[in-house]
This record gives C-alpha cells, sequence and structure tokens, in this order.
C-alpha cells in the first residue's frame, strides 16, 4: 500500500504536498486551467486517483478537496428540506482592500493578496449575521462541497460537548466505562474531558518522517480499499484504538492527536446509538436550516472519519459559526444549549497547552475541539490543514469561512497570512456604525 495513500486516512497530510519546494502559484494551478478529470475519458496524465494517492497531491489537491465522493466511499450528512435558512447579503467592496502585517514580516500585505498567498478556494465573511464578503476560487462553486480536514474534529467535539451538557456523557468518567473494549488501552482510563481537550498521554507519533511512527497503523487500520496480511492487524479505525499504548500522564500536556477524536466519535455513537454523520444531520444540520447534504469519509467497516472526513458547504459552515456565535440559537430556534457555548468559550487548560510547545500559539488554549486564542477579542476557531478555518470573533460579530488547498498542510506555514488579516477585518468592522 502506498503512504500517500494510507497518510490521508488518518490526518490528511499527503507526503506529495509536503515534498513540494516551489509549487505553482495559486492562479497557475487553478483546476480548470490545469484540466483535472476533464474529458470522457480524461487523458491519462490529467486522470488522479485515491489508489495511487494522486488525488491529494498538489496542484491535483486543488481539485479533489472539492471532489472527494469521486475517490472515497462516504456517508452522508443529510441537510434538511425545509424551514431553510437564507443569508442576507450586503457585500462590502473595501474588505479587498484591508492591509494588515503578516507574522514575522515587517511590510504590509492586502486582505485580497492573502486570498492567493494562502491558496484559498473559497471565503466568507458574516458581519452581525449578514453575508459581507463572500468569493470563491478554484474547484469551489456556491453550490459545492469542500472538505474541512480537521475542521471535522471541532464537530465531533461539540457533539462530545453536548452530551455532556445533556448528561449522556460524564466528562469525570473514563472512557472504557462506556466502551469496555478500551479497557487495557491508553484510552481506557482517560476520562472524557481529557480525550475532548486532547490532553491524553498516548504513545503515538504523527512524525511522517518516521517510518515506525504509529501513524502508519492508524491509517492502514483506515483504509477501505485494503487490508493487512497480518490477520491479527486492526481492520478499521475502532480496533486500531483498542491497540494505542500509555505514554505519560493524562491531564498534564496538550498534544494534538487525531485518534483523540475518533475516540471520542466512538463514545458520542455508543452512548447514543447512532454515527457521527447520522447525529450532525439531526442535531445541527437539520434544526440549522442547512441546504446541502455533507459527508464523511468512511473506512472498511462504515465508521465515519471523525478526524478528519467531513466535507461540506461554506455557507453552511457559516450558518454553524454563526449558530456558536449567537450561543446555540439560529434560524429561530435554539440549536444548541446556551451551556455548551459556554463551556467552548470559557477555554482550556492554559498549562496544559504551554506544556505542549506550540510556539506560535502562545497563550492559547483548546477546549471541546475548539482552538481558543484568548486575544484581545476573545477569538475562537476551529483548524484544518492546508487552510481550512472557521473563525468566530465575538466582539467583533463575525464570523469567518475559509476553504482552501494550501500546497503545505501545516498551519504554520498558513497563519502568519490570515491570523493578522482577520483581527485587521475584525477592527474594520467594528469601527463601521
Amino acid at each position: 500500500m502506498k503512504r500517500s495513500l494510507v497518510i490521508l486516512f488518518a490526518t490528511m497530510l499527503p507526503l506529495g504536498a509536503l515534498a513540494q519546494d516551489k509549487p505553482l502559484s495559486a492562479k497557475d494551478s487553478e483546476p480548470q486551467k490545469m484540466g483535472w478529470m476533464q474529458g470522457f475519458p480524461p487523458p491519462a496524465d490529467r486522470t488522479i486517483s485515491a489508489v495511487d494517492g494522486s488525488f491529494f497531491k498538489f496542484p491535483a489537491l486543488r481539485y479533489s478537496v472539492c471532489h472527494m465522493r469521486q475517490f472515497m466511499p462516504t456517508a452522508n450528512v443529510q441537510a434538511g428540506n425545509e424551514n431553510l435558512y437564507t443569508f442576507e447579503v450586503a457585500n462590502d467592496p473595501n474588505i479587498d482592500a484591508l492591509t494588515f502585517t503578516p507574522l514575522g514580516e515587517k511590510g504590509t500585505m492586502t486582505w485580497k493578496e492573502s486570498l492567493y498567498k494562502n491558496y484559498t478556494d473559497g471565503m466568507l465573511i458574516l458581519h452581525k449575521g449578514k453575508i459581507v464578503y463572500e468569493k470563491y476560487f478554484g474547484a469551489l462553486k456556491p453550490d459545492g462541497v469542500h472538505a474541512a480536514m480537521s475542521v471535522s474534529k471541532t464537530f465531533t467535539g461539540t457533539l462530545g460537548a453536548l452530551l455532556v451538557v445533556e448528561g449522556l456523557l460524564d466528562e469525570d468518567q473514563v472512557a472504557s466505562h462506556y466502551i469496555p473494549e478500551l479497557e487495557g488501552s491508553a484510552f481506557g482510563d482517560a476520562t472524557v474531558r481529557q480525550i475532548l481537550d486532547m490532553t491524553t498521554g498516548l504513545k503515538y507519533s504523527e512524525d511522517y518522517a518516521d517510518p515506525n511512527a504509529e501513524i502508519w497503523a492508524f491509517s492502514a487500520a483506515g483504509n477501505p480499499f485494503t487490508r493487512s496480511e497480518d490477520p491479527n492487524a486492526p481492520s478499521n479505525y475502532y480496533e486500531y484504538l483498542q491497540t494505542v499504548k500509555k505514554e505519560g500522564e493524562h491531564g498534564k500536556v496538550f498534544g494534538y492527536k487525531t485518534i483523540n477524536t475518533d475516540a471520542m466519535g466512538w463514545l458520542v455513537s455508543r452512548v447514543t446509538g447512532k454515527s457521527i454523520p447520522e447525529l450532525i444531520s439531526e442535531r445541527i444540520w437539520k434544526p440549522m436550516g442547512a441546504h446541502y447534504d455533507g459527508y464523511y469519509q468512511i473506512d472498511g467497516s462504515g465508521i465515519a472519519f471523525a478526524g478528519g472526513g467531513f466535507s461540506a458547504n461554506m455557507r453552511d459552515f457559516a450558518m454553524f459559526g454563526e449558530m456558536i456565535r449567537n450561543n446555540g440559537w439560529f434560524n429561530g430556534r435554539q440549536v444548541l444549549p446556551s451551556a455548551l457555548i459556554d463551556d467552548i468559550r470559557e477555554g482550556g487548560d492554559r498549562e496544559a497547552f504551554a506544556n505542549g510547545n506550540y510556539k506560535s500559539l502562545k497563550n492559547w488554549s483548546y477546549r471541546n475541539m475548539w482552538w481558543m486564542s484568548h486575544n484581545k477579542n476573545d477569538a475562537f476557531m476551529a483548524r484544518g490543514v492546508h487552510g481550512q478555518v472557521i473563525y468566530v470573533d465575538p466582539m467583533a460579530e463575525m464570523v469567518i469561512v475559509r476553504f482552501a488547498s494550501h500546497p503545505n498542510p501545516k498551519n504554520a506555514y498558513i497563519d502568519p497570512y490570515s491570523l493578522p488579516a482577520y483581527e485587521a477585518v475584525a477592527d474594520y468592522l467594528m469601527g463601521k456604525k
């Protein structure tokens, strides 16, 4: 099995993208210009596939992020067919010209320039619930969907925190209480809260340069196309979670590890008897008034990849962000309890986060699988590799959704041209009458 394919199933971090030294620019790598999958049939050199991993190598990545269902088995997140929500639109032409100083640089950049710098596929800004900015690039269309990558984790974490508020999960109870199969694994004596906030002590590495890193076994377990020759090897995500060994003490150090989210997905499904796609549809998508079905990639056992497999529409993501900003109230109803939103906004353990040595995110924290900036506006966000974002700024009454297909998956390459840009837009919107 090719590693470029294996990586996708775990964290959506392909070796092909990591190896790009001088990638094509955003304009030169436009999928339509490249001609991916165009023709009947498309030419051999324009055909991309999940089997050989080519669909997730830049620049083909820019096409595949909007067409994941063409390459992978999926499970539907059904939208509603009534009480659909429609945003008011009041586009602000001044936003493109706003300037900011990228982190670590002296010169300024305009908002419009930053979109191309970060290989943006879609950008939407809400202010006080109205769309003030909305643009599409790459292969993304207004009625299309885009891979959310690790923004998927935030949906799983929000569901888990919801069940804590509703009493179906006790945040102080250990995971094996709900899932006896996890007894003996690293998750067995980890509490629900520790899993939600990723302060678990796990012997698990996502170092792709290490051929012995645990990421490879997790990835192989989730691969829907092949099975290991070892009959005892895990054959799905949940079987792999039972093999994870403990390393260190739970509750002391924040460690951003995808398997925490898949463990939370199992907990959520075990206590409700429903899959993650079903729960997103029933508890969020339909009540919110989403217009478009989303979908999750699934493994060979039909288990949704809770840590990174969600694809959805940009306006529907904006609805989710706006609902969170409004303390769970949206589309004329209380979609999520305000106590849940209060718990998210409380933020996580800053000491544990600092112990995790995330130097570029100083003074941040992590709570319920949301990233908490603790900046002057107490903004918080969902983040995913290659540039996926839901950014909520309560003081500016602003929500930003960005889909992107940056050639480098790491947010460290993207944040310098996005985090200060978001703050510049917030300052501008707060200054408007």
